[in-house]
């Protein structure tokens, strides 16, 4: 059990390493295919994830604040809809980069728009939880 605050710590470590690791993917494959509309593609990944992880941020953020426990079961930093959504994009994620009919550009451009989507989530809850923090 830890407290609502220690959730958006948990919450902030989680979003960055998975945000990392995907991003790191995502650029293990740039430099073979490194062009402007590469580039251009990996913008137009992130805004949709960008916008959408946000809203994710500050609805999540909402509900940890809105727990009336003062300590509460570590596991719920993510609502069970959050856990199968990411069981999904883990699984979707996992056969796209095994399939041989996906080209690595497409890994590229996409992995680094969604890495770098949920890497810079996991910095807004980093920066809820330092703000909580503060207010101590």
């Amino acid at each position: 059990m830890v407290s609502k605050k220690s959730l958006l710590g948990i919450s902030a470590l989680v979003w960055m390493i998975a945000g990392f690791n995907v991003l790191r993917l995502g650029i293990l494959e740039y430099p073979e295919h490194l062009s402007v509309i590469l580039v251009f593609l990996t913008v137009l990944s992130f805004l949709p994830f960008g916008f959408m992880f946000q809203n994710m941020v500050k609805k999540n953020t909402i509900r940890i604040n809105s727990f009336t426990n003062e300590k509460i079961l570590f596991l719920k930093f993510f609502p069970l809809k959050s856990y199968l959504i990411i069981t999904f994009m883990m699984s979707f994620g996992i056969f796209l980069r095994n399939n041989d009919n996906v080209p690595r550009y497409f890994i590229a451009f996409f992995y680094t728009g969604l890495g770098t989507a949920l890497f810079l989530a996991g910095i807004k809850f980093a920066v809820n939880f330092f703000r909580w923090s503060s207010q101590d």
